[in-house]
């Protein structure tokens, strides 16, 4: 931006007082403002979301308008908005992935919880929102994302050695699961899976040359053992994301995933808690069949986020099976709006981590003269 005028100086100190609703920050300190300009009255501010949040940007909108109407001599004020998602430091200081700028963790404690339904969901809703995504079935024993995205076949490989991953509703997706006969049955011990998961990770062709991924969404296995420590190390994360139930016993177990990711270093953006509450849908009596604020308790024991709660519906599931998730078979239901609005809250939640600086880092050469 080039010096402002006295005008859109006190054009940005009024936009300093609006505030995003997601990250508690304001659009010109969080340096997302790219330009504003004054002319004759009218204010045009162009700004980089530094996450995905495509359908709210017309209320977005209304609050950068409601600031910039307060300055004498604005009359009207026009916003264009634009995402630009950037890379944030992995665990442990390890080099990001070819092709990917964040990769997310989706895990649960155990098994039978809503694990890959939610991760499936949360990357449609991510790329609803205006982002970039992949999704990995890291379920090495029983990969479901072939299923729940209808992909099917072997992947094509353009070299022999390394992978393209099928693309379908707008995802690209890899999984053991396209890679084994159907129906096989994965009968290895924990060193072969965390190997098979490595090169599915670090074969796979993520992203275009020019076009990298913002999020590569990894759907856990269930669980807390080796094979899921392994991954986690070996994995450069950006964040991970624990989904349970409201019942006690999935909370025990939920409450050991997210300690295994504090050990590793691996940032926790928040708990989803899933079949929280159930809705009869002939006479609309709701029921806590797994306990109640369950997921909530465990969000504020560990101090992260709840990104949402989600309702135990027969169609969440059904859809997901048919191979077309609710985001796609309902994109403007009310179960997609909440999946919505957790993807938001994660994304944004990670727009605050510190970001990466591996790639501006210069390479240092040593030589010896003989």
């Amino acid at each position: 931006m080039t010096a402002p005028t006295p005008l859109e100086a006190a054009a940005l100190d009024a936009l300093r007082a609006a505030t995003d609703p997601l990250t508690g920050q304001d659009w010109v300190t969080s340096r997302q403002v790219s330009a504003l300009k004054v002319e004759g009255g009218a204010a045009r501010v162009d700004i980089n979301l530094g996450y995905p949040a495509r359908s709210q940007w017309p209320a977005y909108t209304e609050l950068v308008q409601a600031a910039l109407q307060q300055v004498p001599g604005i009359t009207s004020v026009s916003v264009n908005w634009s995402t630009k998602v950037i890379a944030h430091a992995a665990s442990r200081g390890q080099s990001l992935l070819p092709g990917v700028k964040n990769i997310v963790a989706i895990a649960s404690g155990k098994g039978g919880v809503g694990k890959s339904t939610t991760a499936v969901n949360l990357a449609l809703a991510l790329a609803a929102e205006g982002a970039r995504v992949g999704m990995l079935d890291a379920d090495i024993y029983g990969p479901s994302q072939p299923l729940m995205l209808n992909i099917s076949g072997k992947p094509e490989s353009p070299d022999g050695k390394t992978i393209n991953p099928p693309v379908n509703h707008g995802l690209q997706m890899m999984s053991i699961g396209l890679l084994v006969e159907n129906q096989s049955a994965t009968i290895w011990r924990g060193p072969m899976a965390s190997q098979a998961f490595d090169q599915l990770l670090r074969l796979s062709n993520w992203g275009e040359p020019d076009a990298p991924l913002d999020y590569l969404i990894v759907d856990m296995p269930p669980g807390t053992g080796d094979i899921h420590l392994s991954i986690s190390q070996r994995a450069p994360l950006t964040a991970a994301v624990v989904v349970t139930t409201p019942q006690d016993i999935a909370l025990l177990d939920a409450r050991k995933g997210l300690q295994m990711f504090e050990k590793v270093s691996v940032p926790v953006l928040g708990v989803v808690e899933n079949m929280a509450v159930f809705c009869c849908p002939n006479c609309g009596h709701e029921e806590h069949i797994f306990g109640a604020h369950g997921g909530e308790r465990m969000a504020d024991e560990f101090k992260v986020p709840l990104l949402g709660s989600m309702p135990l519906d027969l169609k969440i599931r059904l859809q997901a099976d048919s191979g077309e998730p609710t985001l796609v078979a309902d994109p403007d239901s009310k179960v997609s709006q909440l999946y919505k609005a957790m993807a938001r809250k994660l994304a944004a939640g990670l727009s605050k981590l510190p970001k990466d600086y591996t790639s501006k880092m210069p390479t240092v050469s040593v030589q010896t003269k003989g």
